[in-house]
């Protein structure tokens, strides 16, 4: 069953979890995206750190700034009429100082509109999720594969498939809901394990590889719509192929300029 809601909140959140109604998000960047992306009915969008990724080129999310991601963000918020959006808090403006994970989080949330932020970690970060939090700014909380820690890890392989890091994970979700995080996203880790957090936990789960048993599911946007045609993981669903699309639109183009068939008589003055 799906709800008309005028405008997600994280309030809405919890009634769609609690009426077992899934959650839809993706991620936006720019303004002319995020308004399709918006109109077409999304309750939640991620202004991601992967934009270090997809606009911006690099191998990982460790690059991108704070001031990138307000940037980012406040293209966004500008096109965001119903959802809520989110913004994750990049690397370094968060992690062993509570204090300037509070700073960065103001910055966000008064420079761009945000409603929102999204840090990586359990324990180890929970001191600056419950400092952000008493300042009043909703947190969503990131477990499994946490893309910050990607040379910690060494690979973009599935995590909590060891008893030990299964059982950190399940603690580390409780830790989060504890402090009063308003959702979690779990990424890359087993589908049994997430439906486990899902049930045992009474906020949002939003899954990205993480299987069907969770409360909701994200992807990123330019790799649900083909933009990107490198990167095959599993759980990944082309809606689109637009790297075809768009590559085929351009040559058409080249070739009538090249041509003289573009501009014609009817688009010229």
């Amino acid at each position: 069953m799906t709800t008309k809601y005028k405008r997600i909140t994280t309030n809405v959140l919890q009634e769609m979890k609690e009426k077992a109604e899934k959650i839809s998000m993706l991620t936006s960047y720019d303004y002319t995206l995020a308004k399709i992306v918006d109109n077409a009915g999304i309750d939640v969008i991620l202004v991601g750190d992967s934009a270090s990724n997809v606009m911006a080129g690099h191998e990982t999310t460790l690059p991108i700034t704070l001031d990138h991601m307000i940037y980012h963000a406040c293209s966004v918020v500008k096109a965001a009429k119903r959802s809520l959006v989110v913004v994750d808090l990049p690397f370094g403006s968060y992690q062993g100082d509570s204090k300037k994970a509070l700073r960065s989080s103001i910055r966000i949330m008064k420079e761009s509109g945000a409603h929102a932020v999204k840090l990586e970690g359990g324990d180890e970060i929970i001191d600056s999720v419950e400092r952000i939090l008493k300042a009043g700014i909703p947190v969503m909380g990131h477990l499994g594969l946490t893309p910050q820690s990607i040379y910690k890890f060494g690979t973009y392989t599935v995590r909590a498939k060891q008893k030990a890091e299964a059982e950190k994970l399940i603690n580390d979700a409780k830790l989060l809901q504890k402090a009063g995080c308003f959702a979690i996203v779990l990424e890359k880790i087993p589908a049994e394990l997430a439906k486990k957090v899902a049930k045992e936990l009474d906020i949002p789960i939003i899954g990205i590889g993480a299987g069907n048993g969770v409360d909701g599911q994200v992807l990123v946007l330019h790799d649900m719509l083909g933009m990107t045609h490198e990167f095959n993981p599993r759980f990944l669903r082309r809606y689109l192929n637009l790297y075809q699309d768009i590559n085929k639109a351009v040559q058409r183009y080249v070739k009538d300029v090249k041509d003289k068939e573009f501009p014609n008589e009817n688009e010229e003055y």
